[in-house]
């Protein structure tokens, strides 16, 4: 992904739209999406800069705090099926995607097998 447009571009572009310009002339004139002159000029009138905000980053992992009763339940139902384990989380308050539980499984190695000769 490209890094954000320089500072000087958007103050520009918002001292331009300020002058009274349509959004579509000046990104006519500077080159940039008409989408971008109007989230700047929002963005100038929210907070009187047009500096980008903070770019990439990593999600906490919501399922972290709870892996001690994730690991008990698995061990203590190992026929436990991954919706199973989202709705007994959702009870406890922790509302997440099915694709969240199995990565989180996956990415702790905790892994289960259905085996109908155990069950």
């Amino acid at each position: 992904m490209a890094g954000p447009l320089s500072n000087d571009l958007r103050e520009r572009v918002v001292a331009a739209v300020l002058a009274g310009e349509s959004c579509r002339s000046v990104a006519k004139r500077f080159g940039v999406a008409v989408s971008s002159v109007v989230k700047w000029s929002q963005r100038h009138r929210a907070t009187g800069s047009v500096a980008p905000a903070r770019m990439g980053g990593h999600r906490k992992r919501v399922l972290d705090p709870h892996r001690a009763f994730i690991v008990e339940r698995i061990e203590q139902t190992p026929h436990l099926t991954l919706h199973g384990l989202k709705e007994e989380l959702a009870a406890r308050g922790v509302s997440v995607s099915h694709n969240a539980v199995w990565l989180f499984l996956r990415r702790e190695g905790l892994r289960f097998k259905k085996n109908f000769v155990r069950l």
